[in-house]
């Protein structure tokens, strides 16, 4: 450990942490002030001053606070430029409450720089949820400015899949936005296959495709007793007893009509 000036101290020009929750910053800074700094940040040597590896929320409190001269723990084998900048990602990746935006770009400059297999291994995450974040990242940033708040980030994949055009994309976006996730990609589906179709019909289409097909019933004492008789009988199980009966009973009925 080292205590170095804080202006020899450089945080990497694409630093994908520029966008730091500053309440959060100031809370760290009072913890600092009050209780010292428990976890130095980390950095190592460059050219005549020092990259910053992990720690730039801890950097932003010491500077919030005017320190001149900041303890730090010095990497003696360091990294290259590129892998110092995905390790520096790594680590602020692990923040709690980071924002989608800032997780997708993180994630495709770890796809970038160290493939997608390693790049989810070193997040801790699938493989199929580091490709949902670098297919987020590739978004239109009105699209990903609808997530979270109206859309969540699948849909806002798929959406964009479908209907590249960015303001047409937003108004159904819009549209969808009160339906239950289920609807959501059922609307999305009957989009991908009419894509000229209107909302009204979209939504219907919708809904016959997101049509439960598994209902709980909850039967009188002596329905129950009846079912298991004739189940005992037939040598069924119940459930599979129901279920043919009441598929028996609306093909009946679908035909009548």
């Amino acid at each position: 450990m080292r205590y170095i000036p804080m202006r020899k101290i450089h945080v990497w020009d694409e630093a994908q942490a520029r966008s730091l929750d500053r309440d959060g910053i100031r809370e760290l800074a009072k913890s600092i002030k009050t209780e010292g700094l428990q976890n130095p940040p980390l950095v190592q040597k460059n050219g005549k001053g020092f990259l910053l590896m992990s720690g730039q929320r801890r950097l932003a409190a010491l500077r919030l606070l005017r320190a001149r001269r900041v303890p730090v723990l010095v990497l003696r084998n360091g990294y290259d430029l590129e892998n110092a900048k995905a390790a520096s990602v790594v680590e602020n990746l692990h923040r709690k409450n980071m924002r989608p935006k800032d997780m997708a770009r993180s994630c495709s400059f770890l796809a970038e720089k160290m493939g997608v297999a390693k790049g989810a291994r070193s997040l801790g995450i699938s493989m199929k949820t580091f490709k949902k974040y670098v297919g987020f990242a590739a978004l239109p940033e009105k699209i990903k400015d609808l997530v979270p708040g109206t859309i969540s980030s699948g849909v806002a994949i798929r959406l964009n899949q479908i209907i590249p055009n960015v303001p047409r994309a937003i108004k159904i976006a819009e549209r969808i936005v009160r339906l239950d996730p289920r609807t959501q990609r059922a609307y999305l589906k009957a989009l991908a296959r009419h894509p000229n179709s209107n909302h009204r019909r979209l939504l219907k289409r919708a809904r016959l495709i997101a049509v439960r097909k598994t209902v709980p019933l909850t039967l009188s004492t002596t329905a129950a007793r009846k079912l298991e008789r004739i189940s005992l009988h037939r040598e069924k199980e119940p459930e599979k007893l129901a279920q043919q009966i009441i598929v028996s009973w609306l093909s009946k009925k679908s035909h009548r009509r």
